[in-house]
């Protein structure tokens, strides 16, 4: 599977912005404390207490169990993988983005643990191991029948839907981690520097240059 090229192919733009422009949302009008006057974190700043506080209990509960962490992990690097431009998804702690997700917007649990179970079930009726103890070309086989919704075969119709909100999940989070970011090549905003009007337009209008002398 290529990697940003094919992403950026497949539109993962807008359901991603979509997910990342959802789990923006406040969910509780109700202000929490200010953490006692304690000057917030570099991750606190510019956030309301109760979204702070939101953001602490999220984190302190856990939703996917060990295994099916371990299968989102490899699903992650399967793909976006690392190459000698950036790390991966797991690099780019992807699998924790998925998990503050699901807890974040409940509506992603049920079709995520359904998905990841169907595919266990699939591995296992295959190859008689579940995804995450497959062998590498065997993850990839499973991976190449769902990761293509016109190419997909009648009866994979569960997995392309679960393949298709892992891809978006992954996308999200690794284009908008540090790493995400760095590999796009954005700069973000940056001060622009003024040196006057270019000389060719001052000369052309006639007007005197910045130290007072006019063009003959």
């Amino acid at each position: 599977m290529n990697r940003r090229d094919s992403l950026k192919a497949l539109g993962i733009g807008t359901l991603s912005a979509g997910v990342l422009l959802e789990a923006c949302k406040p969910k509780d009008n109700k202000l929490a404390e200010d953490n006692k006057g304690a000057a917030p974190t570099a991750d606190e700043a510019g956030r309301q207490p109760f979204e702070i506080e939101r953001d602490k209990k999220l984190n302190a509960e856990k939703f996917f169990t060990d295994h099916e962490m371990a299968t989102i992990t490899v699903l992650g690097d399967i793909i976006i993988p690392k190459d000698d431009r950036s790390g991966g998804a797991s690099d780019a702690k992807v699998p924790d983005f998925i998990e503050f997700i699901v807890k974040d917007m409940p509506e992603h649990q049920t079709p995520m643990r359904g998905g990841l179970r169907w595919l266990d079930v699939q591995c296992l009726q295959r190859y008689g191991h579940t995804f995450v103890d497959a062998s590498s070309s065997q993850q990839i086989e499973m991976v190449t029948e769902i990761a293509y919704p016109k190419k997909a075969k009648p009866g994979m119709e569960q997995g392309v839907s679960f393949f298709n909100r892992m891809r978006d999940l992954t996308a999200s989070g690794f284009y908008t981690s540090k790493i995400g970011i760095q590999d796009l090549g954005y700069m973000g905003n940056a001060p622009g520097k003024w040196d006057g009007v270019p000389a060719d337009v001052l000369k052309q209008y006639n007007i005197k240059d910045p130290w007072g002398n006019k063009w003959d």
